[in-house]
């Protein structure tokens, strides 16, 4: 049994290696072509349903509740509306963004639904769009990756238009996003609800996975509490220990909230207060999987007590929202009781 042990955590081990040659590769091998020199796919139609992932009135990806999950869906009763983006899943193309007929992209971006946006359909309905996602590339390249960007978010503020046009009737929204889809979270806070009419209707916006400042927004702050409303809650999960310097000090002094305490301080919060991370494996809640600390803009764990969590390097970005996945469920039903009680 334990040569068996071995051999798994070897292999564990080699298929992270693997794993991060294969982001590095992406990143740096397609597309070729300038953006402009591009074959952009057609934009989508918001008033076909098949434009979206989830939608609360039919049987889809946001529906799921993984196994060991107390906190059951509950979609048909919530007051509360979910907008949920998903990551980047476009790894390697001959186009700046993604094409929404490609079933095996499409298939990826429901995985992202069923392991981050299901955590939100306890206390909210699950609007997920699909868009025309920034290939991964994007991000390391400063002069064609800011377009294809750009052409994503078109896509995501059309959807979100297009939701509160026929879907919305007033109801108080959470925002969620993760990685590029925390990006265009933060655009869309932007263009509709900092400082303007709409900021009224928001519960919280959870932009998750990306480097955030601190005063991003002129009215919307940052919260330190796990009953503040009106705010944003954002990490970038590290490894114990890890520099804020990497990544040429991105993350250096950024927004961080810790989501086992829903503070700002650097107070060790230790894994007894973790309430359930899920793995990929979507078979069971991992119960204490992780403690965490706020250090520098970062938030750093010790490793994961169980399989299913992978890791990049000193990186987590990942699992950001798996290895928090039952504190972050409670935690928007809770937001969303404090704002209907408001």
């Amino acid at each position: 049994m334990k040569s068996n042990d071995n051999l798994f955590h070897c292999l564990y081990k080699w298929g992270l290696q693997i794993f991060f040659l294969s982001f590095i590769f992406f990143a740096s091998c397609s597309p070729r072509r300038s953006f402009e020199n591009s074959q952009h796919p057609p934009a989508p139609d918001y008033s076909n349903e098949n434009s979206w992932i989830a939608l609360p009135w039919r049987a889809d990806w946001g529906d799921s509740v993984p196994p060991g999950c107390d906190l059951k869906e509950d979609q048909k009763n919530a007051k509360v509306d979910v907008f949920y983006i998903h990551p980047t899943v476009y790894l390697t193309g001959r186009n700046w963004n993604g094409d929404l007929t490609d079933k095996s992209l499409n298939n990826r971006c429901d995985r992202c639904v069923k392991f981050q946006g299901s955590a939100f359909n306890a206390c909210g309905r699950i609007f997920a769009p699909r868009y025309r996602q920034a290939i991964f590339k994007s991000f390391f390249d400063s002069i064609q990756g800011p377009k294809a960007i750009a052409l994503a978010y078109e896509d995501v503020k059309a959807a979100f238009q297009y939701y509160l046009d026929h879907w919305n009737k007033g109801r108080p929204i959470i925002l969620v996003g993760h990685s590029q889809g925390a990006r265009h979270t933060v655009s869309l806070l932007k263009d509709f609800f900092d400082g303007k009419k709409l900021q009224k209707q928001l519960v919280a916006a959870y932009p998750i996975g990306m480097p955030i400042s601190k005063t991003e927004f002129k009215h919307i702050p940052l919260a330190d509490s796990a009953t503040q409303t009106n705010c944003f809650i954002t990490w970038n999960t590290f490894t114990w220990g890890t520099a804020s310097s990497i990544r040429n000090g991105i993350y250096k002094g950024s927004a961080c909230v810790n989501p086992l305490t829903w503070k700002t301080d650097d107070t060790y919060a230790p894994s007894a207060l973790n309430m359930g991370g899920l793995p990929f494996s979507y078979k069971r809640i991992d119960k204490a999987i992780c403690d965490a600390q706020i250090q520098d803009g970062l938030l750093w764990i010790h490793s994961p007590k169980a399989r299913g969590y992978l890791r990049l390097k000193n990186y987590y970005h990942l699992v950001d929202v798996n290895l928090f996945y039952m504190n972050l469920r409670k935690n928007a039903a809770d937001r969303a009781a404090a704002f209907l009680v408001k």
